[in-house]
């Protein structure tokens, strides 16, 4: 199963399988990792679950969706890595994705 690193703004680090199909999103939620809020529960209709990719991660998680651009708009502290984490799919390919919260998610 895929990992995925999430690195709230503090540094803490947690480090969670996500298997594979499931979200960024749904990732963190199941396991309890704080600054992913979720409120929209992954129908991107919110920006509570904003994460920053790291740089070296962009071109494997994809390119945002008109939805997602559109959501991130209600974000604050976006950044040209910005990403909603529920628009993030696993797959294989993700193992080792690094994430980081904004400081707005506590």
């Amino acid at each position: 199963m895929p990992k995925v690193t999430y690195i709230e703004y503090n540094d803490a680090a947690h480090e969670v399988d996500v298997p594979i199909g499931r979200s960024v999103m749904q990732g963190a939620v199941e396991n309890g990792v704080p600054g992913i809020d979720a409120d929209c529960g992954g129908a991107c209709a919110c920006a509570t679950c904003h994460v920053y990719v790291a740089p070296d991660w962009l071109a494997r998680v994809g390119s945002r969706g008109e939805r997602e651009e559109e959501m991130l708009g209600f974000a604050a502290e976006t950044q040209p890595n910005s990403r909603l984490a529920c628009q993030i799919k696993m797959t294989a390919e993700l193992e080792g994705l690094v994430v980081r919260m904004p400081e707005g998610q506590h």
